[in-house]
């Protein structure tokens, strides 16, 4: 279990005051914790968010009792990516806790390597479980996969003892499709069409020669 050391904030410090000391605002409830406004190292959460995303149990320590929370939502910066604001959910002692769990695809495909296709449709699934057995990712083997058709369902996937499954048992989670290769047509150009005689004009007697320019009057005086 990873921790944190954070303290309460005053509400009179404003968000923009404390970034410009490093520290980053923040929030801590849940079921049976008020809302309570609380301030961190920008730098320690970002390191820790790092390791630990929203699925790891963190403790934070420092205001009264020692919590176990999970990281709810974190607001980024637009351009930077630098976390801003976090909420930290505070897990109530003895009940299981329901959130999405992201997939780690493990192995390699056969199917893949026969040059057919490996669709992921799913990423993560919804499950409850209890935070002792909480998982950062769930892996879903995909070795199995050998032929154009084969799949593997959300009911497939290994949950901790503890999990019950939320997300449609029946959804597929990846499967092989086959590959093919479109064929590009080159459209062939027309033969060029024969320059036809203007409207009105007399078409040209085979062998004939075109005539001279008249002669000029100084010329026929010379």
């Amino acid at each position: 279990m990873l921790e944190l050391e954070v303290r309460q904030r005053d509400s009179k410090e404003s968000p923009e005051s404390l970034r410009e000391k490093g520290v980053m605002p923040a929030v801590m409830y849940g079921p049976k914790e008020a809302a309570t406004p609380i301030a961190v190292s920008a730098q320690q959460f970002e390191r820790l968010f790092k390791e630990a995303g929203e699925t790891t149990i963190i403790k934070l320590k420092g205001v009264g009792d020692e919590k176990d929370t999970l990281i709810h939502d974190v607001q980024l910066h637009p351009v930077t990516d630098t976390p801003l604001h976090a909420d930290f959910y505070v897990i109530e002692k003895g009940k299981k806790v329901t959130l999405n769990i992201p997939l780690e695809f493990v192995g390699v495909a056969p199917a893949e390597k026969a040059g057919h296709i490996v669709v992921k449709a799913l990423h993560e699934v919804e499950i409850e479980v209890a935070p002792a057995e909480l998982p950062q990712y769930l892996e879903v083997d995909i070795s199995k996969l050998e032929n154009v058709g084969d799949h593997i369902l959300v009911s497939q996937i290994p949950l901790p003892q503890s999990a019950e499954l939320k997300t449609n048992p029946e959804e597929i989670v990846v499967s092989v499709t086959a590959f093919v290769e479109e064929k590009i047509e080159v459209p062939v150009a027309a033969p060029a069409a024969e320059a036809a005689p203007a409207e009105g004009a007399a078409p040209a007697a085979e062998g004939a020669v075109a005539p001279s320019a008249e002669a000029s009057p100084k010329e026929k005086k010379a």
